[in-house]
């Protein structure tokens, strides 16, 4: 990275780009609705079953002017942008953020917790992971908290975090996709038994897009 990219990148007004695309959010509270990502490179929280390893080395994603986003924002329909990764909240997303708001977008943010956040996003989905957890200080301002279930022990995991979030917050418990056939039974006897929660679907894989 050349040394005025990197000064940009600091500031926030570059970003590692992997990919952008409009699609139809597949997970969690607005899952159904339109929506377009921009997902962000670099990532160290390290998730043995990620499905996007390729997001974390962020030197393999070419610095991106957020004025270049927002211009590929601007050619699609949507109304919400979702800042996703990788782990977005390794980066300052506060110039991003603004200037999308500025331009009357809703901006969610996807993000494990690891790295303090002081951005006023519109919708905050959290999903933590033990290999990085998330920062205390950011538990209670998630509006969803989304825990991924690879085993039983993941169960347990998704209540210490219930706890300590906020009465509003939505919870949600999605199957690992590799394991989804095994655990979701278990996830929907959890549910039943526990209706505070509800389930997540990737229904994005199951529609065939991004």
């Amino acid at each position: 990275m050349k040394k005025e990219q990197q000064s940009l990148v600091e500031k926030g007004l570059m970003l590692p780009l992997m990919e952008a695309f409009y699609t139809i959010q597949g997970e969690g509270f607005f899952s159904g609705t339109p929506a377009y990502f921009l997902r962000i490179g670099g990532c160290d929280v390290g998730c043995h079953w990620c499905d996007v390893k390729e997001s974390w080395n962020a030197d393999l994603h070419p610095p991106t002017s957020i004025q270049d986003m927002l211009q590929k924002v601007k050619l699609s329909k949507a109304k919400t942008v979702v800042l996703t990764g990788g782990e977005p909240l390794m980066w300052n997303m506060q110039p991003l953020t603004q200037l999308l708001q500025e331009n009357a977008y809703n901006v969610h943010i996807e993000t494990s917790g690891a790295y303090s956040n002081n951005v006023q996003f519109d919708w905050i989905c959290l999903s933590p992971k033990k290999n990085s957890p998330p920062k205390e200080a950011i538990i209670p301002l998630a509006n969803e908290l989304k825990v991924i279930i690879h085993n039983f022990n993941d169960f347990n995991w998704a209540e210490q975090y219930a706890q300590k979030c906020s009465e509003n917050c939505k919870l949600y418990l999605q199957a690992e996709w590799s394991k989804e056939k095994q655990i979701m039974p278990e996830i929907i006897n959890y549910v039943m038994e526990h209706p505070k929660w509800n389930i997540s679907l990737q229904s994005h894989k199951y529609m065939g897009i991004p």
